[in-house]
């Protein structure tokens, strides 16, 4: 099949972007892609930080095609016309937040009868607000097919439209940021942790959603069992950073928390992976996570809480905890007992045996079930 894949990619930062890569690169694999970026995502009033990184190109797609600017009607024209002069059997979109719907409207509107498939990070955004759902409908409405990566995610969609065609279909695992196959040992030599030293990871922009303040409530019980714990809070912080910080001073554990602050380039997340024991997700509300598959990617074990899809790729006690969310007790229960009973040995085999489920090729494969008849 021909088929325009719409979407970030390089030199876009992001989990978004990077999912976008590794779509096409699968797709690849059995059908002709033309991958079809934006020339402008976001302008610079709504997302005052780069939205660009050109330090390493190991996501990059070949022959991407920047035509679509996202706030400009007659470039939306334009863009139009020519996806539809590639004749494609069908166009699939990134659809992760209302921002981008009256861009999806008008391009949507101008591509006629082609099938249009949409892939659904979030149905509606993390951060709701009063018009999320009249534009996420003004989208979504109009598309032939959905690829949805959890439980709520199918349940929003049928708000939206209850007689869609979809099919629900866990996130992929992300391999790519494996570029070194880095041991654990060579991780901790460069982060200076000790070989026995118990690691925790939380990785990502820290948003309220995602609940770290639970996570730090949770370290001082930890810290009681664990005195040389560590906990690397990795990431973007917003304007709430000193909120944390004074947590960090109120609950005593400065000693405990090491601050990697900002954006991390694709090239130095391997070494945070490979070096922790556990990766810790203390969300309040999420749909799914790239986090975890990025763990899981480096074989490491996971603490989630029960919110959204978070539950549906976490095998409690197998390849991870499932703990209530907004409760520090569960969480400091969950990090104590990985390990004090020794777990991770167990837990890693485990993440290995149930790869394919979550590969690339096992997606592709059903959404050509599911659209493609193949």
């Amino acid at each position: 099949m021909r088929i325009v894949l719409i979407g970030p990619v390089y030199p876009y930062k992001g989990g978004i972007s990077h999912y976008t890569s590794l779509l096409c690169r699968a797709l690849r694999q059995k059908h002709e892609v033309i991958m079809v970026s934006y020339k402008m995502q976001y302008p610079k009033f709504l997302f005052k930080k780069e939205q660009k990184d050109y330090s390493n190109k190991s996501f990059q797609v070949d022959d991407t095609k920047y035509w679509i600017h996202t706030a400009n009607p007659i470039n939306l024209f334009l863009a139009a016309r020519r996806i539809r002069k590639l004749r494609p059997d069908a166009v699939i979109l990134q659809w992760w937040h209302p921002y981008f719907a009256p861009c999806y409207r008008i391009l949507a509107t101008l591509l006629g009868e082609i099938p249009l498939l949409i892939t659904c990070h979030n149905v509606f955004p993390h951060e709701r607000f009063p018009l999320d759902r009249f534009l996420t409908r003004m989208v979504l409405k109009r598309a032939d097919g959905y690829i949805v990566q959890s439980h709520l995610d199918e349940k929003d969609l049928l708000t939206v439209k209850p007689d869609a065609n979809y099919v629900v279909t866990p996130h992929p695992t992300y391999n790519a940021f494996k570029m070194k196959n880095m041991s654990r040992a060579e991780a901790r030599e460069l982060l200076a942790v000790g070989h026995d030293s118990p690691m925790l990871l939380f990785f990502g922009f820290v948003r309220e959603y995602k609940g770290l303040k639970y996570l730090l409530d949770a370290l001082p019980e930890v810290k009681k069992r664990i005195p040389d714990i560590s906990l690397w809070v990795v990431g973007d912080f917003g304007d709430d950073k000193d909120v944390y910080l004074e947590q960090i001073e109120r609950n005593r554990i400065g000693d405990n928390i090491r601050l990697v602050e900002g954006y991390v380039p694709d090239q130095e997340v391997e070494k945070y992976f490979a070096a922790a024991d556990l990766v810790v997700l203390p969300y309040v509300s999420a749909t799914q996570s790239g986090i975890v598959q990025i763990a899981y990617g480096f074989d490491k074990p996971v603490v989630v809480t029960d919110v959204g899809g978070l539950p549906d790729v976490v095998r409690h006690k197998e390849t991870g905890y499932v703990v209530p969310s907004g409760n520090a007790q569960e969480i400091a229960k969950a990090v104590i007992s990985f390990y004090q009973e020794d777990r991770e040995t167990d837990w890693e085999s485990n993440i290995r045996k149930q790869a394919a489920e979550f590969s690339w090729e096992t997606m592709v494969e059903r959404m050509e079930k599911c659209f493609f008849n193949i």
